[in-house]
């Protein structure tokens, strides 16, 4: 189909950013053409990524057309707070006993002074750029994406000079409602700023998009029109089965492990399963692919399972890929509170891909509960869950080390990318 309906998307994050971030949008411009629309990319020219990876660049094609304007971000102030400037840039922070005096007073400058988010210096230029642009060529409809969720103050600005021109308003994350917002040590005139601005892009924006079923509900709540499409898997990446049994029990982690979403259940299990189970010892591999919280890696290195760790460190997306594929056991994490029931993590949907069973952890009622059950790859648990995930485990080595450690899943190709961005255009 030859595209006849232009978009424009407005996104921080794109190649050579790394991480989840960037997917969402990075596929459906890949596939939008596909279906009758022609994307366009607005981003700033000068970014400060916390995770780089050059080889997404390949996956732009050379017919989009990108539009970059400069960006100022205060990240030389974050300087001042040393190591903890990368946390910084990627939302995330120390949490209690591991809190020095400069994280609290680094979360409390982000919370305060940077509404909504450190980003918002990009907003001015952009409106001014953009109502150029706009008027000088036709769109059918932009996209804001978030977080930062600072782009969706460019969305707001642009809504009220082209009230016809239809805006879709992405939530890869909620706003107020995410776990760390209660973290960021607000100040009330914070606060009611922050829900104030939250408020007026839900109800400006024609369309709100979640990536959960229960973020779309909460969204609906507050006057949103609001629908769900969740992150996914491109069919592409994925290489059918993998050729040979692992030499060793692989359970990996995939992605940035931040401390509010630590499981340290699993690790006492794992500890507990090294002691009262001789082979397992022996057998068994806790694999790291991705930027591990210091402190996390610091206490797994003292503990009994220094021995079983390989930390990979950060690789290109392909390259996680590869390794998500040769595991046995993919574990995904979620903030333990009811209110983050609506996360999905995007790395589950290439998990889903890799058809090898997923271990999760997150509050009781979640959306991956759901899919998991749906697709019937893996299970999920709370934190407190110490039995039900040890008999979990110990089913699943021993399945490995008969060799029936097998794929069940179902279901799955609601998630692939391509079909997903079918059901954007359907919402569009």
């Amino acid at each position: 189909m030859k595209p006849d309906k232009k978009i424009l998307i407005i996104t921080y994050y794109w190649p050579p950013a790394g991480g989840p971030g960037v997917q969402r949008w990075l596929k459906f411009v890949k596939y939008l053409p596909e279906f009758g629309w022609n994307p366009t990319v607005f981003i700033p020219e000068n970014p400060s990524y916390p995770i780089v990876d050059e080889s997404l660049s390949q996956e732009v094609s050379s017919d989009v057309e990108i539009i970059k304007t400069k960006i100022w971000e205060p990240y030389q102030i974050a300087e001042f707070f040393g190591k903890d400037n990368k946390k910084f840039k990627a939302g995330q922070f120390d949490v209690g006993k591991n809190q020095s005096w400069k994280s609290k007073l680094s979360i409390w400058v982000r919370g305060n002074f940077f509404i909504p988010d450190a980003r918002v210096f990009w907003v001015k230029p952009s409106v001014k750029f953009l109502k150029k642009y706009l008027k000088e060529n036709k769109f059918d409809a932009f996209v804001t994406t978030g977080p930062p969720h600072s782009m969706h103050l460019i969305g707001l600005e642009l809504k009220k000079e082209f009230p016809n021109l239809k805006w879709i308003a992405d939530f890869r994350d909620p706003w107020t409602e995410i776990s760390y917002y209660k973290h960021l040590k607000l100040t009330k005139f914070a606060d009611l700023k922050h829900r104030r601005l939250e408020a007026n892009v839900l109800k400006k924006a024609d369309i709100a998009l979640a990536t959960s079923y229960s973020d779309a509900e909460n969204f609906k709540a507050k006057g949103a029109n609001a629908f769900c499409i969740s992150n996914g898997f491109d069919r592409g990446e994925v290489k059918e089965e993998v050729e040979k049994k692992n030499s060793k029990f692989t359970l990996s982690y995939i992605g940035v492990l931040e401390q509010l979403r630590n499981p340290e259940v699993l690790w006492s299990v794992l500890n507990e399963l090294l002691t009262e189970v001789r082979s397992f010892k022996k057998d068994f591999e806790l694999k790291f692919v991705g930027r591990i919280d210091d402190k996390i890696l610091e206490n797994l290195e003292n503990s009994s399972l220094k021995d079983s760790i390989l930390n990979l460190g950060y690789l290109s997306h392909s390259e996680a890929n590869a390794e998500m594929l040769n595991s046995d056991l993919l574990l995904i994490t979620n903030f333990p509170q009811e209110t983050s029931e609506g996360i999905i993590p995007g790395k589950i949907f290439e998990y889903l891909a890799t058809g090898n069973q997923i271990i999760s952890f997150g509050p009781k009622n979640s959306d991956v509960k759901k899919i998991l059950s749906e697709t019937k790859a893996g299970q999920h648990f709370t934190y407190d869950d110490s039995d039900l995930v040890k008999d979990f485990i110990l089913s699943k080595y021993m399945d490995w080390k008969t060799g029936k450690l097998t794929s069940n899943t179902k279901n799955i190709e609601q998630f692939s990318r391509k079909n997903l961005t079918r059901k954007l255009t359907d919402i569009l």
